[in-house]
């Protein structure tokens, strides 16, 4: 069902495919497309711009090179989507189950993530800026070299997530994980940990914090790994 509502064309349950999607791009009008199954559809370097996409099922999308600059993305379900080289400036995504979607290469600048699921996800080599994440399950994530520099980070689980060289400098932890997180090369000058889970940071890692602010007790549990006690 199509209709036409204060000029933003409104699609509802219906499965679309690469020529319905070219289509609607044609009208030159916004689109909504709600509870849309776009499981494993081609959307490669299409232009999406400010496209809402509404509890859609995007399984195995690939949205490789596709311009999708201002999008609004809530709580939609696309596992192992591909992302790799989108424009992603100034997106929101809100309430999305992402696991293990492709992100390799994507610009984020001014994104934003928040209550959701990227569990697996690759953001390798993203460019970023003024992106932020809020209530996020970003275990077992690829992180490496991401900028987190004067962030607030509320609700973050990054349990297991490679963040080797990634930018914490002056960033507040609130709420978040950081168990077993790979962490080598970090920076964390002027961070505030107090606010973070450093399960399964050794003694001997505890030269990356340096500059960073950590509690009694995130100091005790560092030492307990040399059998040592803070009273």
């Amino acid at each position: 069902m199509a209709s036409d509502m204060s000029d933003v064309v409104v699609i509802e349950n219906r499965w679309l495919d690469r020529a319905e999607i070219e289509a609607l791009i044609a009208q030159g009008q916004p689109v909504r497309l709600t509870r849309c199954d776009l499981e494993e559809a081609d959307l490669s370097r299409l232009a999406l711009i400010n496209w809402v996409f509404d509890r859609c099922v995007l399984k195995r999308a690939n949205l490789i090179g596709a311009k999708l600059e201002g999008t609004t993305w809530e709580s939609c379900r696309g596992p192992f989507a591909d992302f790799t080289g989108v424009d992603l400036t100034e997106a929101t995504m809100d309430g999305c189950d992402f696991n293990n979607a492709n992100l390799r290469g994507a610009t984020l600048t001014n994104a934003s993530f928040a209550r959701g699921k990227m569990t697996g996800a690759n953001f390798a080599e993203t460019r970023t800026l003024n992106c932020s994440f809020e209530e996020m399950l970003l275990a077992d994530t690829r992180m490496p070299q991401f900028s987190f520099h004067k962030s607030r980070l509320v609700r973050l689980d990054f349990q297991n997530a490679d963040l080797n060289r990634t930018d914490f400098r002056n960033a507040v932890f609130d709420g978040c994980s950081l168990r077993d997180a790979h962490l080598a090369d970090c920076r964390f000058e002027g961070a505030d940990l107090r606010g973070a889970d450093l399960g399964g940071i050794r003694l001997m890692n505890a030269k990356q914090f340096k500059g960073a602010t950590i509690s009694r007790a995130q100091a005790g549990q560092l030492l307990a790994e040399l059998g040592l006690k803070v009273q």
